[in-house]
């Protein structure tokens, strides 16, 4: 008799467990978050008390390059934000993707610019839900990894790289270490320590600025970052020189916290897709860009970063948080 009560309730344990995964998918989402529509981001909460609708919208670009640059880069469409949503918006300046990740997850960040390689863990980790990239006029995105070289140096080709220091930015960086790490390892059967000496500059300005200034044999490279410092003179471009350069990736992902109240996270939307560029900072900025980037278009994790997840498969990447 025992046992068969037993036997009843760990059945009715495992029911209830299954009708609980099917009501609550998630994919590779983390377990704090649900997917019942297949998007693969994380859904609004059904209960309005788990909502966020802050007082104060804090917003953070992607650290690729010094924060406070993009203080007075983004202030006009701050302030455009803040008229449309009723809300003041707060510049946060982070100083890494892990540090932008942290803060979404812990509700400190509300709407953000996570870069192409952090935007898988940001959406499964952090409850990000990407919905605007940049763009041409035409819809045109996107920039390419390039392996760049100081401009003298007698390396032409990568394996010409070989027992040499090459810079990547860090690891959840897309072009600057996921797309090239795969790329050496499948293509050129070079492994870092065994082949080359590897270093992590933090940023991708630091690693354009380190292969200027000669601290780095090479370094990959996000080209849209390296085309805007150049266009604002940041570095000569004189010292550089390219000696690989990848297919097209999705720039940088905007978009919102998941548990954002869905009318402000409308309002969000509405936001990015009413700004007028003319005369602005930002399209001063992200013009030097090629294609330039000068409008927001919506966007979907599931199609657009499907290139990205390929790589992250390719390099078992896993979207676990910590």
């Amino acid at each position: 008799m025992k046992k068969t009560l037993l036997c009843l309730a760990l059945g009715m344990t495992f029911m209830g467990a299954a009708q609980a995964q099917d009501a609550c998918p998630r994919g590779e989402l983390d377990s704090r978050y649900c997917d019942r529509d297949g998007d693969m981001v994380a859904d609004a909460p059904t209960d309005p008390k788990e909502w966020v609708d802050p007082a104060t919208l804090v917003f953070a670009y992607t650290p690729v390059e010094d924060p406070e640059v993009y203080r007075g880069v983004w202030d006009g469409f701050l302030k455009h934000m803040s008229a449309v949503t009723g809300k003041k918006v707060q510049f946060f300046p982070v100083q890494s993707n892990a540090a932008q990740i942290e803060a979404m997850r812990a509700g400190r960040l509300h709407v953000a610019g996570f870069n192409t390689g952090g935007n898988p863990l940001a959406v499964n980790c952090a409850g990000f839900v990407p919905f605007a990239m940049m763009a041409d006029k035409q819809g045109a995105y996107g920039y390419e990894m390039e392996i760049i070289v100081p401009a003298d140096s007698s390396a032409q080709k990568i394996e010409d790289l070989k027992g040499k220091t090459i810079a990547f930015t860090s690891q959840t960086s897309n072009s600057g270490y996921k797309a090239p790490s795969a790329l050496l390892a499948s293509e050129y059967g070079m492994q870092a320590d065994r082949d080359y000496k590897p270093a992590f500059s933090g940023k991708h300005d630091n690693s354009v600025l380190g292969v200027a200034n000669k601290d780095y044999d090479g370094a990959a490279v996000a080209n849209s970052v390296m085309n805007r410092m150049i266009g604002r003179g940041t570095v000569d471009a004189d010292k550089l020189r390219s000696i690989y350069k990848s297919q097209s990736f999705p720039t940088t992902g905007y978009g919102y916290v998941y548990n954002l109240k869905p009318e402000l996270a409308d309002k969000v939307r509405e936001a990015f897709f009413t700004y007028d560029w003319t005369g602005s900072p930002l399209l001063e900025e992200f013009s030097k860009s090629s294609p330039p980037q000068e409008t927001f278009i919506p966007i979907t994790y599931k199609e657009h970063w499907g290139v990205v997840r390929d790589i992250d498969r390719a390099m078992d990447v896993s979207y676990s948080c910590k």
